[in-house]
């Protein structure tokens, strides 16, 4: 009998504390600790065929986040101690153009390590982040507008580059716009700004900059006309 009694009142004491556990987990709230993601960790799927100097390798990788076409393109960005008449440049492997798969095609983009003011050199990587996002990013333009075209395009796009400033004007133009499209109007603008106002960047290099690329004015514009489209087909 006495067992019995015993044996009863551990099963209504058992009953009585799952009931009170279970009220007191339903009106309770859990707060679990969020696991930090670094936005350069998110980035480095970015860098998928890509050759990137150690020192401009986040500023690079969020540049080719704006051109998630180009994650399979295989790009050499690849540091030059000196470019002739520019800061950077993007060109296809010249042996790359024999592939008959547009897919297996390499680029490069040659950056200067340095950039040549009047009095010393600063190194690439010591640019304003934007400055340094916009001029990647319009480097990034000119790989957009190569990977479509043939193999005979891009030879005479070459020959035409080097023989006819029409040519390179209209080249360069056409990079800027892919940049803006993919995002990059306001990076563009704060490059065009940072040389056209840098009072220790030659003078020749900036009147280059005047007569053959895009004004920050011109782009900005280009910038409103793309929110508006955008706004018309939301």
């Amino acid at each position: 009998m006495i067992k019995q009694i015993l044996f009863i009142t551990i099963i209504i004491s058992l009953s009585f504390v799952d009931i009170s556990m279970n009220f007191l987990y339903k009106n309770m709230t859990f707060v679990f600790p969020e696991i930090e993601v670094n936005q350069a960790d998110e980035l480095e799927m970015y860098g998928l065929n890509k050759e990137i100097p150690n020192e401009i390798r986040d500023v690079t990788l969020e540049a080719l986040s704006y051109f998630p076409e180009l994650l399979h393109t295989k790009i050499h960005f690849q540091y030059k101690e000196n470019i002739k008449g520019s800061v950077m440049q993007a060109q296809p492997k010249v042996g790359s153009l024999m592939l008959n798969n547009k897919k297996n095609r390499r680029y490069k983009i040659k950056i200067s390590r340095y950039l040549q003011l009047k009095d010393e050199l600063v190194p690439i990587e010591d640019l304003p982040h934007d400055v340094l996002l916009g001029w990647i990013g319009h480097e990034l333009g000119h790989i957009k507008d190569y990977v479509n075209r043939s193999a005979v395009n891009l030879m005479g796009f070459g020959a035409k580059y080097y023989c006819s400033s029409r040519f390179i004007s209209k080249a360069e133009i056409a990079a800027d716009t892919y940049a803006v499209s993919c995002g990059l109007g306001d990076k563009l603008v704060a490059t065009k700004n940072f040389v056209l106002n840098h009072e220790r960047l030659p003078e020749a290099y900036k009147n280059k900059i005047r007569s053959l690329y895009m004004s920050p004015g011109e782009i900005m514009s280009m910038v409103e006309v793309e929110v508006v489209e955008e706004s018309e087909t939301d």
